[in-house]
């Protein structure tokens, strides 16, 4: 069996990752929650963010689908 180890401070592979989020964990803190992924060194967030689909764009349930990820970003300045 191939392991693709996304926390190595807890073991936690990128399949328990997705059953995490399949079981509801959708957000890092979430996830943190139900496996303690991303409390230690931290190194793994960013990566637990992309697999929960969550790296482009921080906010991405506010985006309008098709939208590039940083849309809008020049109007706010």
């Amino acid at each position: 069996m191939n392991r693709v180890y996304v926390c190595s401070c807890f073991g936690i592979t990128e399949q328990q990752v997705k059953q995490h989020a399949d079981d509801g964990a959708r957000t890092p803190r979430a996830m943190a929650s139900a496996c303690k992924a991303g409390t230690d060194c931290g190194s793994c967030v960013r990566r637990i963010q992309a697999l929960l689909g969550r790296g482009a764009c921080p906010r991405h349930e506010l985006a309008e689908p098709g939208a590039p990820a940083l849309a809008g970003l020049d109007e706010a300045a």
